[in-house]
């Protein structure tokens, strides 16, 4: 099972970003190569603990659906997502905060399981676990030029 972490230091204050990372309209622009729409749910504005989101977006040339529900947040410094209905047979996406000198260290960690069993964990090898990575990295990359302009 792959989890992903990355960390990206942003020159604003934490709660910039972290109000910015649980932002519907924000995260579209975040996720422009996927053409990510929200469709349910939450559609704009700043997501909050229970609320749930569809997103629609398409990934491999394929369109689809990922209903994503925010199970857990501590402002300013932690929120937890889990997917609760989509293509994964399960994620957990926890994004963190912690001020640091000059701004804030925005860490993510992404834990999924692929579906297909066998089939699904090569899969991850060849393809999707650097696929996921390069999105989580060109979001956190993204945030920290919104951020950061707006600081």
């Amino acid at each position: 099972m792959p989890i992903i972490k990355h960390k990206q230091f942003i020159q604003a204050p934490m709660e910039v970003c972290f109000d910015l990372t649980r932002n519907v309209n924000v995260h579209t622009k975040t996720t422009a190569k996927t053409k990510e729409q929200a469709v349910g749910g939450v559609t704009q504005g700043l997501l909050k603990e229970g609320d749930t989101v569809t997103w629609e977006a398409t990934h491999f040339g394929i369109k689809q659906r990922l209903t994503a529900k925010v199970t857990h947040m501590e402002k300013p410094t932690e929120f937890v997502d889990i997917m609760v209905k989509g293509a994964f047979s399960f994620f957990t996406h926890t994004h963190q905060f912690i001020e640091e000198k000059g701004g804030t260290l925005m860490i993510d960690t992404f834990e999924y399981k692929s579906p297909l069993g066998p089939i699904g964990v090569i899969a991850d090898k060849l393809f999707l676990e650097k696929y996921m990575t390069a999105f989580i990295i060109t979001r956190a990359k993204e945030l920290k030029r919104i951020a950061e302009k707006i600081k």
